[in-house]
């Protein structure tokens, strides 16, 4: 069974309109930073839109069909699919594990998280990691202000992946437009905010304690080495596979076949159109693809990001 979703839209203080422009979402007004395209997260609830099932939400179904997405124990559907348009730099911030949500914020999930990088305009660049070599010495780099120094910038191009693990400090800049595979969560602690304020002079929050507590001191950078194979029909790019969730890109055409699988898979269409068993598929498109022991055949020309979570 294939499930289409309805997107999500969050208005976001550093959000912009490259998701009309590049997907042609038709966006609310205002800074449009993210599209949630598949969530089962209360903050931004994705509905089916076809089959069956329409006008359910995913928790919904995740709850009383179960047997549709595999054979989980897991009380909440665990990832969550975005786009981001940042059209001015994102704040630094980290992210708890799945501990230290429990702990902290009596949520079920913590949130590591990849990027696929979509558009990047020139120069545009990301934080990823700290210098910091103890807790003191982060506590202390924050409280005055160090940012030069603290933290670590990479620039970034279009097709890029970045993989990012709970507790690894970042922040997306300006001028990125990424796809954001995550575990379902909405839990940020904010470390640093540019000094911005809105329209009436006040900052934004900072969780300076819970983010100095969560953060991975020494940093170990994740680097991550996307592998591709051919198929019939196509490529298949290996972009990470861990605990959390496993993500590919596949460049698909005529003839790709999905194999089967014993649970759910997650897929986004990056580019270009086409079907999956039928099912008319164009750039923007979000679905849930749910378990089968049958193939699922490809018409048309796309590039695709899969994700999928193991059994556990």
């Amino acid at each position: 069974m294939i499930l289409t979703c309805t997107p999500v839209f969050q208005e976001r203080l550093w959000g912009g309109r490259k998701l009309e422009t590049t997907f042609e979402y038709d966006l609310p007004q205002g800074n449009i930073g993210e599209c949630w395209g598949i969530s089962a997260h209360p903050n931004g609830m994705s509905v089916v839109t076809s089959g069956q099932f329409a006008g359910l939400t995913l928790a919904e179904l995740w709850e009383e069909k179960r047997e549709l997405f595999g054979a989980y124990t897991l009380d909440s559907f665990p990832l969550l699919v975005k786009l981001l348009d940042a059209a001015d730099d994102l704040s630094v911030q980290v992210h708890p594990n799945d501990e230290e949500a429990m702990r902290l914020e009596g949520e079920p999930y913590g949130k590591t998280e990849c990027w696929y990088v979509v558009e990047a305009e020139p120069g545009a660049e990301l934080i990823l990691g700290h210098t910091a070599e103890t807790k003191e010495q982060l506590a202390e780099a924050i409280a005055h202000g160090e940012w030069d120094t603290l933290l670590r910038r990479q620039p970034v191009r279009a097709g890029d992946f970045i993989f990012v693990p709970s507790g690894t400090i970042h922040a997306i800049g300006e001028g990125i437009v990424i796809l954001e595979t995550q575990q379902s969560s909405d839990t940020t602690y904010r470390v640093y905010d540019f000094d911005r304020t809105d329209d009436e002079g006040n900052t934004r929050e900072l969780h300076l304690d819970q983010a100095i507590e969560v953060t991975t001191v020494p940093d170990s950078p994740k680097i991550v080495h996307p592998k591709t194979k051919d198929v019939t029909g196509g490529t298949v790019q290996t972009l990470i596979e861990t605990d959390e969730f496993n993500v590919y890109r596949m460049d698909v055409t005529d003839g790709f076949v999905l194999r089967p699988l014993d649970r759910f898979r997650l897929i986004s269409v990056l580019n270009g159109e086409g079907s999956l068993d039928g099912v008319p598929l164009e750039k923007g498109d979000h679905l849930v693809v749910t378990v089968s022991d049958k193939p699922r055949v490809v018409a048309g020309s796309m590039e695709l990001i899969v994700s999928d979570c193991n059994l556990k």
